[in-house]
């Protein structure tokens, strides 16, 4: 039964019954009006995945939302992770439940025989040969390994042997194709330990004058019974399964965080947590070795042994100070790459280099070779070869963006490719394509050109493109751009030399489907057909408006509106304004808009554009911008900027003749929860408010929140003008808060819910508060989200609407 608390300055007559201020609401879950309901259980949209060389691919289907007995199985929470340890795997894992194979070139539909009989698939990866692949079956016990050989179209289990999948679908083909590694549950495993009923002692922690600030966490590590249960869930064995179902166990069982093969299959890259754990961080905090084994399992090479990390400053480009981001040059034999910080990892140190890159060949026993010093952090690397390694970093606090171009075998310096603000999406010169060769992901290069993609941000909303880029003199040839009255966006490259590349194609009426494009002789050819799975919201309206705030900011927002209406004919409506604010450095960043007039209209029962169906204008994205330049820092004007955005949106529904300025709604998730009590707080400008899974007392967030970096002891004024808890008495309008009672999201505490709610009612307001049994930050569950509605709908409908 859901736990619903409501108070009010009267007693209110709810659609359940007439109640007294905070008596629990005892129902069951309610279902809105069935043209929402219709929505919530249309069809997920296909995922797809193409083949290596190119010539299949297999499109992923998903199944509706689960039912609620699905979320009531058994759940572990430790160190920041969620389990099911009946079968060792993450809990409530997204699955695909059917796959469906196409060959690229004819369209021919593949048959796939022998698959499990009740498809749960996570982890899936191709064969770098492109006949087959890999994926993990879900079982109720049991996770297995399975395979799909592409050429026959048969599917087999690989091995009996369970896998341990707490950390996720986790495994790697060999370049050769002939095997996969991945984690299994270690033979003869022994039973789960069990908690001893007589407390042996108080859980002691202690500091003793060394700083450890930390950010709010979940699900931590509370007790030794904890720790483990996390060493047993954890603790997996390397394996290696070829395509013969032949094994061969690698190494001793371990709690091994993650592993990679090198490029020749010679070696692996593993990284294995140990002891002791924390209780004030999560796992990604936990001390660790990483090192190199022979594919037998023997150690060569301890590449780092890292400490705990519970003492890192709490800025965003903080980092630890050993060695880290290790990985292997994917362009050469086995050779690693990691950067290590030359600041301590301390971002408040200043110095002219903070990060450098280094690269150490097999066997592993030379001095490591520097390839490059870095004013920022090191972000990721990707080689054509030897010659043509690109190295990008970032420095979050000015939200610049460096890409270098690095031989790695020093004969030329390093040289600039490009700097930019990655916070600019109308500069940005997008993401490069890559191809597989002798089993290797590359970096596509032609002489001294590659292919970028990126979404082709612009005024009048995203316009994917194709690029052909040249190292050498930053110069690019725009090869291809999505064209109204369609949203195209390049999934993957298929044939460099033909200009050939995988699609997904959509309009405003029609779903996403992948298609065949030959920028080269200009053809395009479907490769799937989706039906539109929601055809009763066909006529609903959508436009992206844009608009000025007050001091001249741009603004956008999207505008839904119900099927039929003309603003000339049936006047104003009432209306929602649903958003979520964001942190921007500069306004010239904060004005540019996103989205697409473009793509597939398909009606969002997460984002309020189901209201539609219900007479409401809806003003879903609006755009939220705190902007902090130069010397200001964005939170040091946040409800300033919210009212004058709140005010804006509002003007621009009034002035286009479809909103009633008397009756406006104002509704965000997480941090939008927050920036809605914050803007009924201090104003006036909306009637009604709904607030899922937020955080309202930023002193339970002490040591930062969202992308504010000072603590409460740096501004606690900050903090107070920012919380809405501590202006609960300026709340006069009436605030629907709906919380998951399960809040893994780190912050959002169910308390921050529960204690607003108290403020509001201790002081005479109008609040209801919904605690959603078994639900995280998101809410998953079939009737949980249906209930979710039915009360949106129910409180609009009493304080907007009516």
């Amino acid at each position: 039964m859901l736990r619903i608390l409501v108070a009010g300055w009267a007693a209110l007559t709810l659609v359940t019954s007439a109640i007294s201020h905070a008596n629990p609401v005892k129902i069951d879950y309610q279902q809105p009006p069935q043209e929402i309901i219709d929505i919530v259980d249309a069809a997920p949209s296909p995922g797809g995945s193409l083949s290596p060389h190119g010539k299949l691919l297999l499109v992923t289907s998903y199944p509706a939302l689960p039912e609620i007995a699905d979320l009531a199985v058994a759940e572990y929470k430790l160190a920041g992770r969620r389990i099911n340890p009946a079968n060792f795997t993450v809990s409530q894992a997204r699955y695909i439940n059917k796959f469906a194979l196409l060959d690229v070139d004819s369209g021919a539909s593949i048959n796939i025989s022998g698959l499990p009989q009740q498809l749960k698939a996570i982890g899936l990866a191709w064969a770098p040969n492109g006949k087959g692949f890999a994926f993990l079956q879900m079982n109720p016990t049991a996770v297995q390994l399975w395979y799909v050989d592409t050429q026959s179209g048969k599917a087999r289990q690989l091995s009996t042997n369970p896998v341990n999948a707490s950390w996720g679908g986790q495994l790697e083909w060999r370049s050769d194709s002939s095997g996969v590694l991945v984690l299994q549950v270690p033979t003869d495993y022994p039973a789960e330990p069990q908690a001893n009923p007589v407390p042996q002692g108080p859980v002691i922690t202690e500091s003793r004058g060394r700083n450890a600030p930390a950010r709010t966490y979940q699900d931590l590590l509370q007790s030794k019974h904890d720790e483990a249960l996390f060493e047993h869930y954890f603790t997996a064995q390397l394996t290696y399964v070829s395509l013969e179902a032949d094994q061969r166990v690698l190494g001793e069982p371990a709690i091994i965080n993650s592993f990679s093969l090198s490029p020749n299959d010679n070696y692996v890259l593993v990284t294995r947590l140990q002891a002791p754990y924390s209780y004030a961080v999560p796992s990604s905090r936990f001390a660790r070795i990483t090192e190199v084994w022979r594919d037998n399992g023997e150690p060569v090479y301890q590449v780092v042994d890292q400490p705990l990390a519970d003492n890192l400053p709490i800025a965003f480009d903080a980092v630890v100070n050993t060695r880290r981001s290790i990985s292997w040059r994917n362009d050469a034999d086995a050779t690693l790459v990691w950067a290590q910080a030359t600041d301590g990892g301390d971002p408040a140190r200043e110095t002219a280099v903070r990060d450098q890159l280094f690269q150490l060949a097999a066997p592993f026993t030379a001095q490591p070779q520097k390839l490059l010093d870095m004013s920022k952090r090191y972000a990721r690397a990707l080689a054509a070869d030897a010659k043509h390694l690109l190295v990008w970093e970032r420095w979050w606090a000015d939200r610049n963006e460096t890409l270098w171009l690095v031989d790695s075998t020093a004969e030329t310096p390093p040289r600039k490719v490009w700097e930019r603000s990655w916070e600019d999406r109308y500069n940005d010169p997008g993401q490069a394509f890559t191809v597989m060769r002798n089993g290797r992901r590359l970096l596509h290069l032609d002489g001294q050109q590659i292919l970028l993609s990126g979404s082709g941000a612009s005024a009048e909303g995203d316009r994917p493109f194709i690029d052909r880029y040249n190292l050498a003199d930053g110069s690019s040839e725009r090869l291809w751009r999505s064209a109204a009255p369609y949203y195209e966006d390049a999934v993957a490259l298929i044939d460099a030399t033909e200009l050939r590349f995988l699609t997904q194609r959509e309009a405003s009426d029609q779903p996403a489907d992948f298609y065949l494009r030959d920028i080269t002789d200009g053809s395009l050819r479907a490769l799937t057909e989706t039906a539109h799975p929601m055809p009763h919201t066909l006529g609903i309206s959508r436009e992206l408006i844009t608009y000025q705030r007050a001091d001249g900011l741009a603004m956008s927002a999207t505008l839904y509106l119900p099927a039929g209406y003309e603003a000339e004919r049936d006047g104003p409506l009432p209306g929602i304004v649903w958003a979520y604010p964001r942190e921007y450095r500069s306004a010239a960043a904060a004005a540019q808009v996103s989205g697409s007039p473009y793509k597939f209209n398909r009606i969002s029962y997460w984002a309020p554009q189901f209201l539609a169906t219900q007479g409401y204008a809806v003003f879903d994205s609006a755009t939220m911008p705190i902007v902090g330049e130069g010397d200001a820092l964005p939170n040091d004007t946040f409800i300033e900027q919210l009212i004058l955005n709140g005010q804006a949106v509002i003007k621009t529904g009034v002035e286009r003749g479809v909103l009633d300025a008397d009756r406006v709604a104002i509704g965000g998730h997480s941090y939008g929860a927050f920036m809605t009590a914050n803007i009924l707080a201090h104003s006036d400008l909306f009637k009604a408010g709904i607030a899922r899974s937020g955080a309202y007392n930023r002193s339970l967030t002490p040591f930062g929140f969202q992308r504010e970096e000072r603590t409460v002891w740096d501004d606690a004024d900050l903090y107070v003008r920012m919380s809405p808890f501590f202006h609960a008495d300026k709340i006069n309008e009436p605030l629907l808060m709906i919380h998951g009672m399960n809040d893994n999201n780190s912050g959002t505490f169910p308390l921050q819910s529960e204690r607003l709610y108290q403020a509001i009612k201790g002081l005479g307001g109008t609040t209801r508060l919904v605690m959603l049994p078994l639900e995280s930050h998101g809410y998953r569950a079939r009737e949980s989200v249906l209930h979710m509605l039915w009360e949106t709908v129910n409180w609009l409908d009493e304080f907007v609407k009516n």
